[in-house]
């Protein structure tokens, strides 16, 4: 097996199967901001990235695969969580990363193709899932320990509180194309904390 066999999902490789992987995954990016997935050719992604078409067809194989590994890549590269000790504060860090990310014009355009092809493509449909998964485990512990503090009821179920946090900023990037400011991350992260505090995540509820 050569170092261009390796399949997506296998450990990061280094070395210059690295730096094509890094180079091919960048150019899907920029072509999935520009075209979508129903724009994205592996020729064109070969060509912007500078790499064999060979390359990218014998280690891809389909837009669908690509897709899948540069959202995996997506979710090893995004930032982990802050813990400021409380929960408000925990879920306000996490709301302005979802915003700055999603208000990144590039980021932004990007998730908006993913989520398009996403509805017609059950590939795509389940490297997104994967992705927010990855996301939500990533910042459910600073719910779960505002559980251990007594900030939220013992029953709580932390990863809907974590998704409530992210839920109004993808409706306002999907729908209403509002700007997705501090403001708004504030806000987003006050009512997921309010909620959660009422009880309204109770896997319990009476």
């Amino acid at each position: 097996m050569t170092s261009e066999d390796i399949g997506p999902g296998t450990a990061r490789p280094g070395g210059r199967t690295a730096r094509v992987r890094s180079a091919v995954l960048r150019a899907a990016g920029d072509a999935l901001a520009e075209h979508g997935l129903a724009g994205l050719d592996l020729a064109d992604v070969a060509r912007r990235a500078e790499v064999g078409k060979t390359t990218v067809y014998r280690r891809w194989g389909a837009p669908a695969t690509l897709v899948a590994d540069l959202l995996a890549d997506m979710a090893e590269q995004s930032l982990p969580r802050t813990e400021s000790g409380t929960l408000l504060g925990d879920l306000r860090a996490n709301a302005r990363l979802v915003a700055r990310t999603l208000a990144d014009p590039r980021q932004g355009a990007l998730f908006k193709a993913v989520i398009a092809a996403a509805t017609c493509d059950t590939r795509t449909a389940a490297a997104l899932h994967r992705f927010y998964d990855i996301r939500v485990s990533e910042w459910e512990p600073c719910a779960r320990q505002a559980v251990e503090r007594g900030e939220l009821p013992a029953d709580t179920d932390t990863r809907e509180v974590i998704r409530a946090v992210s839920a109004p900023l993808y409706y306002r990037l999907l729908t209403t194309g509002e700007p997705l400011d501090e403001a708004t991350a504030d806000r987003a992260a006050e009512a997921a904390a309010a909620a959660a505090r009422a009880g309204a995540f109770r896997t319990a509820r009476p």
